[in-house]
């Protein structure tokens, strides 16, 4: 007998509603999947083959048994679908590798964009560092903590991290890595106008200068300071033109031209935002600007894909820091309150913009 609640739903509305509830149902398919593929060596594998493989090959590389082909056929299947892993189809219609067609498999753009500077294993090293928090997300609404990690671990994201040796290394070089592959591309002849006529530029929160030394390389003449905290800049050791300053950007961030907020102000609330602008405004000197790349969201120029991926961020940030994403009218609102006068989103790289605040 049909649910009172199907009545009113014409039938094509509710086999929608059925593949809808199907999809969210069983998500967790797509993690599944891909800490399969991670823990048999899928990736590694194709990489060292150093071309597509067949999926017999593939097979074999990692010591499946042909009898498993049938549903090992079925998992590259989902990773071909969720865009893990691309199917070529053989050029030469007497070559097959049974009965998946003809073709042999290679790595994804994102998976060889993954491949190039970490082991694929990495993140499943940090499985029950990261995930935990996830588990809370209930308990978490229904208390007064900061956010779900700190209800999973009774700590702070920051403050574990910096104890956590492991996970606090695995993070660095995962921004490390983010910060170099936008950089190449913001700096590129299109987008290097960002930095044009800059004197100083002070980059807050910047580590170990990923950012800073990619925009000396290609601004020589520009002096670059590092803003970051005493434990993460003490050994470091500039050059002519590049500085490693130890501070809090809450207390004082070193005079410059510009200041460079690259990812930095979705980790904190509106309030701690607003005082971290502040202490910006304060080091500008001349005519100078705060460059901030982040998201912004409800961006009408995302496509379906990309807005996606920043909900999934967004909701990443409320279970870490209880932090957020913004859109267009938080963000002026944080910008107005920290006394600016101005600012403009000047364009859209990816998931994210690159926005500059005139004081």
């Amino acid at each position: 007998m049909a649910d009172h609640n199907d009545q009113n739903l014409a039938p094509s509305e509710l086999l929608l509603a059925e593949t809808q509830s199907w999809n969210q149902l069983y998500f967790f398919i797509e993690h599944v999947t891909l800490k399969c593929a991670l823990q048999l060596g899928i990736p590694n594998a194709i990489t060292k083959h150093g071309k597509p493989m067949t999926l017999s090959k593939l097979m074999s590389s990692l010591s499946i048994s042909p009898s498993k082909y049938p549903y090992f056929l079925r998992l590259t299947r989902i990773l071909v679908r969720y865009g893990l892993l691309i199917l070529q189809k053989h050029e030469d219609s007497n070559v097959d590798d049974g009965d998946d067609g003809k073709g042999c498999y290679s790595l994804a753009p994102a998976d060889r964009y993954i491949m190039k500077d970490r082991p694929w294993n990495s993140m499943e090293d940090q499985d029950s560092f990261f995930f935990k928090a996830r588990n809370f997300l209930v308990d978490w609404f229904r208390n007064e903590d900061p956010c779900a990690f700190y209800t999973a671990y009774g700590d702070l994201f920051w403050s574990k991290l910096s104890r956590d040796t492991s996970s606090g290394n695995w993070f660095h070089v995962n921004m490390v890595r983010d910060s170099r592959s936008f950089m190449n591309v913001l700096i590129g002849n299109v987008f290097k106008d960002v930095f044009k006529g800059l004197t100083s530029l002070v980059d807050v929160g910047g580590g170990t200068g990923t950012v800073a030394m990619t925009i000396t390389k290609k601004f020589p003449d520009m002096k670059c300071i590092v803003l970051d905290l005493p434990p993460i800049v003490a050994n470091l050791h500039g050059s002519e033109n590049l500085e490693f300053v130890a501070g809090d950007m809450f207390q004082k961030i070193p005079p410059a031209n510009a200041v460079l907020l690259k990812s930095i102000l979705h980790d904190w609330n509106d309030e701690e935002c607003v005082k971290i602008l502040k202490n910006c405004k304060d080091a500008i000197t001349g005519s100078g600007k705060v460059i901030i790349i982040d998201m912004v969201m409800e961006n009408p120029e995302l496509d379906d894909v990309s807005f996606q991926a920043q909900l999934f961020i967004d909701m990443l940030m409320m279970v870490f820091l209880g932090s957020k994403e913004r859109n267009k009218k938080e963000w002026e609102k944080l910008f107005f309150d920290a006394g600016f006068t101005s600012y403009k989103i000047i364009l859209t790289l990816g998931l994210r913009s690159v926005i500059e605040v005139y004081p």
